[in-house]
């Protein structure tokens, strides 16, 4: 997989891109990441990507150009073009599931008040957000699309499944999990656990989701 992010915060991805499973992709050659700052492509003589919006009101909007020009750099036939932004559709992990088979994804990090709306009808696939609030632009939820799908690429993680496991692979909640010792201060690992019945506790665990879903929906 290929994945190019623009920003105009490109430090703040450096230190989560040089760890776990986003390092292992690139070691491993799984994946290819590029992150643009947005005033490499500026045609403005003092590199700025944003300027007041038409119409008046409060707050600096990102300028279309640096994005066009940025994404054209990299567009290929089979890119999906995605910005990051609260307008869009609430993210999970069947998202996730989607774009970690592709081969190129492009992500676009909102930022200031937002974002020339020609980008949205002209350039862009898709449109996601991370949840209901405010956030100072769309790296972190970059981050998060970012961590999400690489973890899904096979052969980025060891035991892919481990990963079939996790919370929302399914649509639901993973069970409860416990580790040794199995008594810490009087606080006991159920006995179905220690037991070595697999069935046993193949339903003991089935049932924990069903309870772990149903308060998850408040039911």
């Amino acid at each position: 997989m290929r994945v190019d992010i623009f920003t105009v915060a490109k430090d703040i991805f450096s230190g989560a891109i040089s760890k776990g499973n986003i390092k292992h992709a690139l070691k491993k050659g799984l994946l290819e990441l590029d992150i643009w700052d947005l005033r490499d492509f500026s045609t403005d003589s003092h590199r700025r990507v944003d300027d007041y919006p038409y119409g008046g009101g409060a707050g600096m909007i990102l300028k279309p150009e640096p994005i066009f020009y940025g994404v054209r750099k990299v567009l290929t036939p089979q890119t999906r073009v995605i910005l990051l932004s609260p307008q869009g559709r609430i993210f999970n992990q069947d998202i996730a599931k989607d774009l970690s088979t592709l081969s190129h994804l492009v992500l676009i990090c909102g930022h200031y008040k937002g974002i020339d709306e020609r980008v949205r009808e002209y350039l862009i696939n898709d449109e996601i957000s991370i949840g209901k609030y405010v956030l100072s632009g769309g790296e972190i939820p970059a981050l998060v699309v970012l961590d999400s799908v690489v973890r899904l690429i096979p052969g980025v993680i060891g035991d892919l499944e481990s990963a079939k496991g996790d919370s929302f692979f399914s649509s639901s909640l993973d069970a409860p999990y416990y580790t040794r010792p199995a008594d810490f201060e009087g606080m006991k690992v159920p006995d179905v656990l220690l037991s070595g019945n697999h069935e046993a506790i193949r339903k003991w665990r089935e049932k924990r989701r069903r309870i772990q879903y149903g308060r998850d929906r408040g039911l």
